[in-house]
Formats: structure tokens, C-alpha cells, sequence
């Protein structure tokens, strides 16, 4: 059987500007309905991001096999060199020539807020790239990308008998109940963190337990206080790793999830599939960006049984 991943999700680029004071110092509280301001921001980093490369890149460390289904705009050339470099498959990379690719602009104060703008670009064709075209797969996973992406690819994987991970992430808002329901009995699996899973069952009408009952395991990530999966009516707390210095958190989840597509590819059991999600957050949580941080297959072996007392 292949070990192939499918990872479907957004390819993005991330620009960083920071801003060396409080953004309170020039926002007026009695003037916000009318601001027009200028945010001076000496530093200035562009990070390579999206949903799909930042969990590619995470299993293709650990030895997976990631394929990408996403898309790409006009300006693809330094990603796609990217790619090209880490030994990523592109065949699966869409490119639409008339948009630019999926982007964000962050703009952040010296406390760590946050001003962001996100375009959408090419992301928004996702449902354009078809599904059967990438082949046979162990797996794969439907992470934040266009509405109707997700939805189609959601609909195509479940015709194609292949398993997948639904994380709907920041787009988990654009979808109402009605559509959630659907996702999560086509899904095989299903994740969020804290935040999500309110939504989720507010939006769903659904309890925690009986979205669980739907899928083979429900994965609920709470940041510092580890993380939870619930899988065939039992609940199995996975602690989290201690870090130095939390650095960044843009990331950590994808690296998450990267660390439950090998370990189910591989026929783990939950324990020890979410400690090893929960290592990757904290191996990345102390690098900026989502793609800066390096370990290699026989490394991370090591950091885990230092971790958890056993090798996996």
C-alpha cells in the first residue's frame, strides 16, 4: 500500500513588518471609526507559509511521503524553487496565471499585537484541482483553503475511498452547520484546537462526544496544556513537550498535524502518535516562521525518548 499523504490546504507567503512601539500610541480609542494611519516598521521578513507546505515540510522531515494539492498564482517562481530544493512533489501545485498567491500581511507592536491582511489570491481557485489527479494515497488531509475547495475535495476523497484528516482551522467560520455535519461524517478524522471545537459544536449542535462517535478519532489541541484525543469512547490526554522560549506559534499546529499523518501512515496507536504531534509543536514553537526550524528522522527519535521515556 502507498504511504503517499495528500495534503490539501493553502500555499502561501507571510510578510512581517514590525513596528517598534504600542500600537495604542497612535491608535485614538474615540477615532476608530474614521483611522487613517501609518505604521513605521524598520524590520521587514517574508516567510515561506500556508497550511499545506508547513505540514509537507514537517512529514517529509520525519521521512514521510507529502504530495501537495494546492494553488499557486503568478508570482510562484521563488516557492516552487523551494520545492524544487526540499524535494517536494509539485505535480499537484495548480497554477492560475491571472491571480497572485494566497498572502498575508502582518504588522506587529512591540507586545506581540497584531494587524493582519489576508488575500485570499489563488487559494480561492482550490476547487479548480482535482483530487484523482494526484494519484493513490495512504491518506490525506483537508486543511484551511478555499470554500469551495474544501468542500470539493472533502465530496472527492470520500468517493476515492481514501481517508483524510478534516482541519478546518481559521476557515471552520465560513461553513454552517448544515456543512460541517457533512464534513465530519465523510471525514475519517477530524481536528481543531480549543477555540475550533466551540465553534464546532455551537455551529454543529453536536456535543464534543457525539462529533467523536461520528469519526474514528476526534484531536483537540489546547496549546500549553497538551492536547486530547478521543477515540472509541475513550478520552487519551497527550501532555505537552516544555519549551525554553516560546518564539513563535505561527506553525505549531500544522507541525502537529504533520506528526498524526506519520504516525497513523505507520499504524501507531493515538498515544503514541499524539506525543509525537505535540514534540514537532514544540520543536517548532521555538523557531520564527513556520519553516525554520531542521531535525532529522533519527534526531527527533532521540528528542522523543528524552521526552517521554520510550522510542517510538
Amino acid at each position: 500500500m502507498t504511504q503517499t499523504s495528500l495534503i490539501c490546504g493553502s500555499i502561501a507567503i507571510d510578510t512581517i513588518l514590525q513596528f517598534p512601539n504600542r500600537f495604542d500610541s497612535i491608535l485614538l480609542p474615540d477615532q476608530l471609526h474614521k483611522v487613517n494611519v501609518s505604521f513605521l516598521a524598520p524590520t521587514m521578513r517574508t516567510e515561506f507559509g500556508g497550511c499545506a507546505p508547513n505540514i509537507a515540510y514537517n512529514l517529509l522531515l520525519l521521512g514521510g511521503s507529502p504530495r501537495i494539492v494546492g494553488v499557486m498564482g503568478q508570482d510562484n517562481a521563488a516557492y516552487m524553487a523551494r520545492f524544487r530544493k526540499l524535494g517536494l512533489a509539485t505535480d499537484n501545485i495548480l497554477i492560475k496565471e491571472d491571480a497572485y498567491n494566497a498572502q498575508c500581511f502582518v504588522t506587529a507592536d512591540q507586545d506581540n499585537n497584531q494587524i493582519n491582511a489576508f488575500h485570499p489570491g489563488a487559494m480561492s481557485y482550490a476547487h479548480e484541482n482535482e483530487i484523482a489527479k494526484a494519484g493513490p494515497a495512504r491518506i490525506a488531509i483537508i486543511s484551511p483553503d478555499g470554500h469551495l475547495g474544501m468542500k470539493k475535495h472533502a465530496a472527492d476523497l470520500a468517493s476515492l475511498q481514501i481517508p483524510f484528516i478534516f482541519d478546518p482551522g481559521q476557515q471552520l467560520p465560513m461553513f454552517n452547520g448544515e456543512e460541517l455535519i457533512e464534513f465530519i461524517d465523510q471525514a475519517t478524522y477530524v481536528t481543531t484546537n480549543d477555540y475550533e471545537i466551540e465553534l464546532l459544536i455551537e455551529r454543529t449542535g453536536l456535543s464534543l462526544e457525539a462529533i467523536a462517535g461520528r469519526v474514528e478519532a476526534l484531536i483537540v489541541t489546547r496549546g500549553e496544556q497538551g492536547s486530547e484525543i478521543y477515540t472509541k469512547g475513550q478520552r487519551i490526554d497527550i501532555p505537552a513537550v516544555p519549551v525554553a522560549a516560546a518564539l513563535d506559534p505561527t506553525g505549531c499546529g500544522d507541525a502537529y498535524r504533520a506528526g498524526l499523518l506519520f504516525g497513523i501512515t505507520n499504524g501507531w496507536n493515538w498515544e503514541t502518535t499524539g506525543r509525537l504531534a505535540s514534540l514537532l509543536g514544540a520543536i517548532k514553537i521555538a523557531h520564527k516562521g513556520a519553516q525554520n526550524h531542521h531535525f532529522t528522522a533519527a534526531g527527533i527519535a532521540d528528542q522523543f525518548e528524552a521526552a517521554f521515556g520510550y522510542r517510538f
